[in-house]
C-alpha cells in the first residue's frame, strides 16, 4: 500500500519531493508556464522530483515488473549464467554484495541492461570507454524479459527526451540544444534491482550515497521505501513512494552543462528490515559515449556557482569517461578481470 504524506507521521517539509506533472505541457500556455516554474525550482534547488503525467501506461509497467520478478525467481544457477564478470561491457547479473559504492559493498543484486549493440573493442588510439558498448546477457528461459526491458528503454528514452526539452526551456535555454549528442547512438542504461533485506552482519547499505553519471534518471520504485535524498539541511530524507510516479534526479552531466546551476544530488538506499524484499527499476538517460557536453547557453549562467569539487569524483565533460570512471569503481571484479590496465595503482 502506498504511503501518502498526509498519513505518514514522519512526514515533514523535506520528505515529499516536488511533484511535476509533465502532461501540463499540453494543456495550454498557462499550465505550461506553471510547469516550467516548478521544473526550474525543483532542478535548481533540489535536483530531485516526482514525475507524473508521463504517459507510461500501467500495462507497460506491469509487463516489465512481471518479467523482472520472474527473473529474480529463476534458480540461482540461471542467474549466475549471466554473471557480469563474464562481460567486459559491464552487462549482466551482479550477485548480492559484488557491487561497491564509496568502497563499501551494496546489499542488492541486479541485472544491468543497455542498448543492444555489437561489442566495440577499442582499437589503437581509441578511448577505453568504448568497452562500455556491447551486447546484453539474457536468460534463455525468459524471452519475455528481453522484450519488456528493451521496450522500457525505448519508452523511457522518449519520456526523458521530452522532460529534458521542458527543463531546458524552463531555464531559458534552447530546448533542442543537446539533441545532437543523443539520437540513435545514445547510451541508455537500465537496472533491474532487488534488495533482499538486511545483510547478515547488520549493515544496511542497500546502495551507498552517490550521484548518477548522465543527464536524467527515472526511477520506478515499489511501495517498500528506502530511497533517501540528501537535502539542503545536510541530512538524508526518505522519499515516500508515490503510486504511478517516477522519481527523477539530475545527473552529473547536467551539473557540468550548467556549471552547477542545476544540481546532481547525492542519494542512497537503506536496506529494508529483515527479509523484506524491495524492487526498483532505475533508467538512466545518457548521451553517446563520445559526446562532449558543451556549456549550456541560458540566462542564469552568470549566477551559476560552479560544479561540485570532489577530488575523489572528478567530473568529465566527455560522457564516456564519466561512466567508465564509475563502472571501474562499482564493479571491481569485472574491472580486475577485463580492465586491469585501466585501474589506478593503489
Amino acid at each position: 500500500m502506498t504511503t501518502h504524506p498526509a498519513t505518514n507521521p514522519s512526514y515533514d517539509a523535506y520528505a515529499q519531493l516536488p511533484i511535476i506533472d509533465l502532461s501540463a505541457a499540453d494543456r495550454g500556455p498557462q499550465a505550461r508556464a506553471l510547469l516550467h516554474a516548478q521544473l526550474h525550482s525543483a532542478a535548481h534547488d533540489v535536483g530531485f522530483f516526482q514525475l507524473v503525467g508521463h504517459g507510461v501506461t500501467q500495462a507497460e509497467t506491469d509487463a516489465l515488473l512481471t518479467a523482472m520478478r520472474a527473473f529474480f525467481d529463476l534458480p540461482e544457477a540461471d542467474r549466475l549464467a549471466l554473471d557480469n564478470v563474464n562481460s567486459p561491457h559491464f552487462r549482466g547479473y551482479t550477485r548480492t554484495g559484488d557491487e561497491r559504492t564509496g568502497g563499501a559493498r551494496d546489499w542488492r543484486d541486479q541485472l544491468d541492461i543497455g542498448a543492444e549493440r555489437p561489442a566495440h573493442v577499442p582499437g589503437p588510439g581509441e578511448p577505453p570507454y568504448w568497452w562500455l558498448q556491447g551486447p546484453n546477457q539474457w536468460p534463455t528461459a525468459l524471452p519475455e524479459l528481453r522484450t519488456a526491458a528493451l521496450a522500457w528503454i525505448d519508452k523511457l528514452s522518449g519520456v526523458a527526451q521530452r522532460l529534458l526539452h521542458e527543463l531546458l526551456t524552463a531555464i531559458g535555454a534552447p530546448a533542442d540544444f543537446y539533441d545532437p549528442i543523443f539520437g540513435d547512438h545514445a547510451h541508455p542504461h537500465l537496472k533491474l534491482v532487488r534488495y533482499p533485506g538486511s545483510a547478515a552482519d547488520g549493515t544496511d547499505q542497500g546502495v551507498g550515497a552517490h550521484k548518477d553519471y548522465g543527464f536524467l534518471t527515472l526511477l520506478l520504485q515499489d511501495t517498500v521505501g528506502g530511497l533517501q535524498v540528501h537535502r539542503e539541511d545536510g541530512l538524508f530524507h526518505d522519499v515516500p513512494p508515490l503510486e504511478g510516479a517516477f522519481v527523477v534526479n539530475l545527473g552529473e552531466l547536467l551539473e557540468v552543462a550548467t556549471n552547477g546551476y542545476l544540481i546532481a544530488t547525492n542519494h542512497r538506499v537503506i536496506s529494508p528490515a529483515g527479509a523484506t524484499e524491495r524492487f526498483s527499476v532505475p533508467f538512466f538517460y545518457n548521451p553517446r559515449l563520445d559526446a562532449r557536453v558543451e556549456p549550456l547557453p541560458f540566462p542564469h549562467a552568470s549566477t551559476a556557482p560552479g560544479i561540485t569539487t570532489d577530488p575523489a569524483n572528478p567530473l568529465f565533460a566527455e560522457y564516456g569517461y564519466n561512466e567508465l570512471k564509475g563502472k571501474l569503481r562499482a564493479h571491481p571484479l569485472v574491472a580486475e578481470r577485463h580492465h586491469a590496465s585501466l585501474l589506478t595503482p593503489a
